[in-house]
Parts: C-alpha cells; sequence; structure tokens
C-alpha cells in the first residue's frame, strides 16, 4: 500500500544566490529535485525517484524498487558562500564511506549523468553560465578529495568542463570509497550535470 514504506529526503536551500531549494533522495545519491520551495521541491520526489530509476534501468543499472510514496524531509542545511561559489551542504549520511561496490555504481552514474549533460551540450550548442558553476565545484571537490590542482584550463567553456569533470573522476578512483567526502561529491555532480541538461533541454535560459 502506498505510503507504508518512509523514504528520507535532505533539504539543502539558498542555491542560485538563495532562490532555489534541493531535495535530495537519500537512497538514490545524485537523484535530486531543484524548486523554488520546500514545497515544490519535496513533493515532487516521488515523480522524481521513478524518472531517476527508470534512467538508471534504462542504461542497464541496478536502481532499487521503492515501496509506497511516502517521501519526508530528515536534514536540511544551507549552502554557504556567493552565488557564484556556493560551499554545498554535507549531510549526515554523506560522511558514512559508501561499500565498495555502491562506490562502483555510483561512479558509474556520475559517468551516465556526464553523458546526458554532454548529449544537451551538443543539442544545444551554446555554453551557459552554469557551466562554470560546474567546473569551479568539479575542482573543489577534487580538491577536497586530495587531487593536486591541474594544469593549465582549455579557452573553450565546454572542453574546460569536460577537462574538469576528468579531473574530478581521477580523483574519485585515486581517493577509492573510504575518503571523506566521496558520497557528497558524488551526490553533487550527478544532481547538478542532470539538473544543466535538464534546463539545457527545456529552452530558454
Amino acid at each position: 500500500m502506498a505510503g507504508t514504506m518512509p523514504h528520507a529526503i535532505f533539504v539543502e536551500t539558498g542555491l542560485d544566490g538563495g532562490s532555489t531549494v534541493a531535495a535530495y533522495a537519500a537512497e538514490l545519491p545524485g537523484c535530486a529535485v531543484f524548486a523554488a520551495t520546500d514545497a515544490d521541491a519535496v513533493s515532487a520526489m516521488p515523480r522524481r525517484v521513478a524518472a531517476f530509476a527508470a534512467w538508471l534501468r534504462s542504461a542497464g543499472e541496478q536502481a532499487p524498487t521503492f515501496i509506497g510514496d511516502n517521501w519526508y524531509e530528515v536534514e536540511r542545511g544551507a549552502a554557504r558562500g556567493t552565488a557564484k561559489a556556493p560551499q554545498r551542504v554535507t549531510f549526515s549520511l554523506d560522511e558514512l564511506p559508501p561499500s565498495a561496490m555502491e562506490f562502483g555504481s555510483y561512479l558509474r552514474w556520475l559517468e551516465l549523468a556526464r553523458e546526458e549533460l554532454a548529449s544537451a551540450l551538443d543539442a544545444d550548442g551554446a555554453p551557459t553560465k552554469a557551466i562554470t558553476a560546474i567546473v569551479r565545484q568539479d575542482l573543489a571537490s577534487a580538491a577536497q578529495l586530495g587531487a593536486p590542482a591541474p594544469g593549465s584550463a582549455p579557452s573553450d567553456p565546454i572542453d574546460r568542463l569536460y577537462a574538469a569533470r576528468d579531473h574530478l573522476t581521477d580523483a574519485l578512483d585515486a581517493a577509492g570509497p573510504m575518503a571523506d567526502g566521496v558520497r557528497r561529491v558524488v551526490r553533487v555532480a550527478i544532481a547538478d550535470d542532470l539538473r544543466l541538461a535538464k534546463r539545457l533541454r527545456e529552452g530558454p535560459r
């Protein structure tokens, strides 16, 4: 019966200069809803989880089957920093290292999210300010994982995006599942890639 199994949502406020709230499905790192209000973000989660799980399965990945649609907020935090360089929230679950099997799955999900974004960029043909934000986030995440700063960046914005994501992937591979913050890094990277891909496909920015 719907609603019999509770599922946790983490809520992050203060994104986009304070205009956006993000809700994350705790059981599916990278599955997120970005909306104008808490209520909108949380209420959209059941549909987002269904779409995210279907997306994973369509790519040959295993995704859990959720019983019921009782998704509720269990933890929240506010992004700090600035609109251009927010310091994203670390939730309690982020501090638990994933298993080696989970880590492998999450890296594949990250690659799938990157492919989604690449496809949207190819179709749209023009970079956006959001690309710069993702590059900055990827480089900051790689640094938090202990990766040295990359060399000179390509001049083309899209090339910089791909270079930054390759740098982050290398940092994750080197750090492994036991590194501090791995779960948060993957969660944010997948969510942000899919968010930008959706925005590009929906039209004018």
